[in-house]
C-alpha cells in the first residue's frame, strides 16, 4: 500500500518552495509515495503547485487582517469551515503523515491530522515561531527548525535543526559569471549588485536605488534589479530612455543561479527562505528587513546572521539614505565582502529537504510500529 503525505501551508514563495522541495525530496527517496497539497484559496500556491505538478486543494480560510478589522468579522465562520474540510480531505486521503510549512492552511489541517490521530511535523522556516505554529506545536511529532536558539518557542524534545529547503537550481552558480553576464548584457569584468525585493517587490528598496541610481552610475558599477511585478512599469516609464547598459532592470528573475553568480553585493530582504539560498551563494550580503511582516521576523531572521557577522542589516526605514553608500562601501571594502561572505558560508544547509523527507518517513514507520496505520 502506497505511503500518503499531506503538506498543507503556502501564501508566499517562502513557504511555497520548501514545501515543494519537500515534496520532491520525498518522491526522490520512494517514487511510490503520494502526495496532497493543502492550500488556501486565492492565494499563490493555488498557481505554483499545480505547476510544479502536484495535487492541490484549497480551504476557504484568511489570516487575521490588521489593517482592517472590519474583514475579519467573517474569520470564525472561515475557520470553521476550514476546519470542516480538512477533516474530510483527511478522511478520504487517509494520510500516514501530515506536514505544515506555514501559511493560512497549515492550522486548520493539523488541526484536523491531531485529532484524526495523524502525526504531523512542523517546517518552520523563521527564526521567530508565530502564534499558530507554537500553538501547533503541542501536539506536533516533530518540529524541523532552521535557526538556533528555537527552544525558547518549542520544545526542545521535538525540535531538529534541518535548516530551510532552497530551489537547488537557484544556487548553483558554480563556473557561470561568463554566462551570466552573457545572460544580462553585462561585463564580467565590472563590480555588480544585485537587488532583489522578492516576486512582488519591495517598495523601500525599489525607491532608495531610484534615489541614489546615479551614484552607481558614476562609480562604474553594475546593478540587476528586479523591481516585481507592482513597481516595473512605474520604474521603467520614469527613467525613461536614461537606462544606460549597466543598470538591468527586471519584472522577475527566472534565472536566479545567473542573477546570483553575476553578484559580487546582494541586496535583499530577510525572508527566511532566501536567507537560506544565500547562505549556500556565500556572497556578501546587505539585508533589509521587511517592516510588513508578522512579529517583525524578518528582523529576527536578519539578526541571527548579524550576530556572527555574516551579513549587513540596514533598516527599512534607514535605507533611503543608507542602502546605496553601504553597498557601494561594501564594494570597495575586499577584506569586509571576504569576512562576510566566510561567515554566511558556514551557516549553509544544501540537503534539509532531504533531511526533512528522511524524517517524514521515520514518522510513518514509528506509526506502523504501533499497528496505527
Amino acid at each position: 500500500m502506497a505511503k500518503r503525505v499531506i503538506i498543507s501551508g503556502g501564501g508566499t514563495g517562502g513557504h511555497i518552495f520548501p514545501a515543494l522541495a519537500i515534496a520532491r525530496a520525498l518522491q526522490s527517496l520512494d517514487n511510490t509515495v503520494e502526495i496532497l497539497f493543502v492550500g488556501a484559496k486565492g492565494r499563490m500556491e493555488m498557481e505554483k503547485v499545480p505547476a510544479a505538478g502536484y495535487q492541490i486543494i484549497g480551504l476557504e480560510i484568511q489570516g487575521i487582517q490588521r489593517k482592517a478589522l472590519w474583514k475579519n468579522l467573517t474569520l470564525p465562520f472561515k475557520l470553521l469551515k476550514s476546519v470542516w474540510k480538512a477533516r474530510q480531505i483527511i478522511k478520504d486521503f487517509k494520510p500516514d503523515v501530515a506536514v505544515g510549512v506555514g501559511g493560512y492552511a497549515s492550522g486548520p489541517l493539523l488541526f484536523a491530522a491531531a485529532n484524526a490521530g495523524v502525526p504531523y511535523l512542523i517546517q518552520e522556516q523563521n527564526s521567530y515561531a508565530g502564534l499558530t505554529n507554537k500553538w501547533l506545536a503541542k501536539q506536533a511529532a516533530k518540529i524541523c527548525v532552521a535557526f538556533e536558539g528555537m527552544d525558547a518557542y518549542f520544545p526542545t524534545e521535538k525540535l531538529m535543526l534541518t535548516g530551510n529547503p532552497i530551489r537547488k537550481e537557484s544556487v548553483a552558480i558554480e563556473g557561470k559569471r561568463e554566462e551570466a553576464a552573457r545572460f544580462f548584457g553585462l561585463s564580467s569584468n565590472k563590480k555588480t549588485i544585485l537587488l532583489t525585493g522578492g516576486s512582488l517587490g519591495a517598495g523601500t528598496l525599489n525607491q532608495a536605488i531610484r534615489k541614489d541610481l546615479q551614484k552607481l552610475i558614476d562609480a562604474d558599477v553594475q546593478l540587476i534589479w528586479q523591481t516585481g511585478k507592482f513597481y516595473y512599469q512605474s520604474i521603467v516609464s520614469d527613467l525613461g530612455n536614461r537606462i544606460p547598459e549597466s543598470i538591468k532592470i527586471v519584472e522577475f528573475l527566472n534565472r536566479m543561479d545567473l542573477a546570483y553568480a553575476m553578484a559580487d553585493v546582494i541586496i535583499s530582504r530577510a525572508g527566511a527562505g532566501t536567507i537560506a539560498e544565500l547562505c549556500v551563494v556565500k556572497k556578501p550580503v546587505i539585508l533589509v528587513p521587511s517592516p510588513n511582516v508578522a512579529e517583525d521576523h524578518q528582523t529576527k531572521n536578519a539578526q541571527s546572521l548579524v550576530e556572527k557577522n555574516a551579513a549587513i542589516l540596514v533598516k527599512d526605514a534607514d535605507a533611503a539614505v543608507n542602502l546605496v553608500p553601504n553597498a557601494l562601501a561594501l564594494l570597495q571594502d575586499e577584506s569586509g565582502a571576504l569576512s562576510l561572505s566566510k561567515h554566511i558560508a558556514k551557516l549553509a544547509i544544501s540537503d534539509a529537504d532531504v533531511v526533512i523527507a528522511k524524517e517524514i518517513f521515520q514518522l510513518m514507520e514509528r506509526k506502523e510500529a504501533h499497528g496505527t496505520r
